[in-house]
């Protein structure tokens, strides 16, 4: 018994030691996933930063942030910005600080009444979902508009691209991030394919 298992045992670490010369597989995946989706969230809001400041200075339809265009540029050059720090791998951590407190920000001004889930359907939610009653709400709605859609419309043409479906918008996608950011944090830029990398092996630093 005891043979077995020190042969698993041995097996198990050859393999993660062989397995190590790819950890700079994990940080580039990350930074190349969540960094140009920052990109593209940033350029959106500079481009729109007038529609984005009244939305996040109104109390009645948007966030009721104070000095909302003062926030409105910060969280869309930290975007911006912070997006294109991660996918050339240049001060990555430093990059991911300011961009995991926009995703908290985001979390709690912009989603956190909806609750967990980004969508309605059942098989998304999560057991800590705080808003059930939305999604259920959400699943009525959809019903109807398929109805609807079935009975008014060119029902599977409608759904060639995808299915129907509503936005519930909660805290999802945010955390996510959030968690992706929180990661990198640890993590680093990774090996090779990041400028940090190649800045750490010139002067002399592990990265």
């Amino acid at each position: 018994m005891a043979t077995g298992i020190e042969g698993f045992n041995r097996v198990y670490h050859g393999f993660l030691d062989f397995m190590r010369r790819l950890d700079w597989l994990a940080p580039l995946a990350l930074r190349l996933f969540v960094g140009p989706i920052m990109i593209l969230a940033g350029w959106n809001k500079i481009t729109g930063i007038e529609n984005v400041a009244a939305w996040f200075g109104n109390p009645d339809w948007g966030l009721g942030l104070p000095m909302p265009t003062l926030m409105a540029w910060l969280a869309a050059l930290t975007e911006f910005i912070g997006g294109i720090m991660l996918v050339i791998g240049l001060g990555v951590r430093l990059a991911a600080i300011p961009l995991m407190i926009t995703m908290a920000v985001a979390a709690v001004a912009a989603h956190w009444d909806n609750g967990w889930s980004a969508l309605p359907d059942k098989t998304l939610m999560m057991p800590w979902e705080w808003r059930p009653d939305l999604i259920e709400q959400g699943l009525e709605r959809k019903e109807r508009i398929v109805s609807i859609l079935k009975e008014h419309g060119n029902y599977s043409w409608l759904t060639e691209a995808g299915a129907v479906t509503i936005l519930k918008n909660g805290i999802e996608f945010a955390a996510t991030y959030f968690v992706m950011l929180l990661a990198l944090f640890y993590l680093g830029a990774g090996r090779f394919f990041s400028v940090d990398y190649w800045l750490a092996r010139r002067y002399g630093r592990a990265e």
